[in-house]
């Protein structure tokens, strides 16, 4: 039985599919490897397939007009991308370009929609997957409309502490490594301003940034600043891979 097998097994979606479904899903999927930087589909690329993340982390992002770089979402091991291709044919609208050294499952639409039809589980565990994603991009594009620099940047450390966060003896860990220009890509800023902002932040002790890592040290009084909840940090860390190279600088 080929590695991909377990690749589909170790997500959530696909864990309750019996051995022949997915052997069967398994044998029509194909898994490629790519190297950091590589890109895996581009807004011109036929959406026939959608991929699983096996390893790594993926970044999803548009070109803006001015040429500037816009992080939509990050992808980890066990989440699917690409999942409009289940509902039209097309091209990608996006780019997706690898984080780190990273493998991917491309499996063909019809393949997953053909599953989706017999097995209740994979259709709704999809369209939650699209409801939450959603959810997720109408929250930051209210938060790009109406909140200044400072408060898109706070909302976004709680949003990936929401999904990165792991709680340690100073705070609020953030499992995974981002620059200052990943950030400012995210909120629609600059470097420049992303770096004085988080230096406020630290100089006030709501934060601290040690070897490459940013800690949040006040959860409460940062979603208080902002007039959000805080976010639910798990007893235990994420199933994430950290990402050893890249830097907060």
């Amino acid at each position: 039985m080929d590695d991909k097998f377990w690749y589909l097994k170790n997500c959530d979606l696909f864990e309750r599919l019996t051995p022949d479904q997915a052997e069967h899903l398994e044998s029509r999927s194909k898994a490629r490897k790519f190297r950091r930087g590589d890109l895996i589909y581009l807004p011109s690329d036929s959406s026939d397939s959608v991929l699983l993340m096996a390893a790594g982390r993926v970044k999803i992002y548009h070109i803006t007009g001015e040429g500037k770089q816009a992080v939509l979402t990050f992808i980890d091991p066990g989440e699917l991308f690409g999942e409009l291709a289940l509902f039209e044919s097309g091209r990608r609208e996006e780019f997706a370009e690898a984080m780190e050294a990273s493998t991917v499952v491309m499996i063909p639409s019809n393949a997953l929609q053909q599953l989706m039809e017999v097995h209740p589980n994979v259709s709704f565990g999809i369209n939650r997957l699209l409801g939450l994603r959603r959810q997720r991009i109408e929250r930051r594009l209210k938060s790009l409309l109406f909140r200044s620099n400072r408060e898109r940047l706070i909302h976004l450390l709680l949003e990936l502490a929401e999904k990165y966060g792991r709680s340690n003896t100073d705070g609020t860990l953030l499992g995974i490594r981002l620059s200052h220009q990943d950030l400012a890509s995210i909120i629609g800023s600059t470097r420049e301003t992303v770096t004085v902002v988080l230096g406020e932040l630290q100089s006030e002790g709501a934060l601290t940034i040690r070897r490459r890592q940013i800690i949040l040290k006040r959860l409460d009084q940062l979603a208080a600043s902002i007039d959000v909840p805080p976010p639910v940090i798990p007893a235990h860390a994420p199933k994430r891979t950290p990402l050893p190279s890249a830097g907060t600088q």
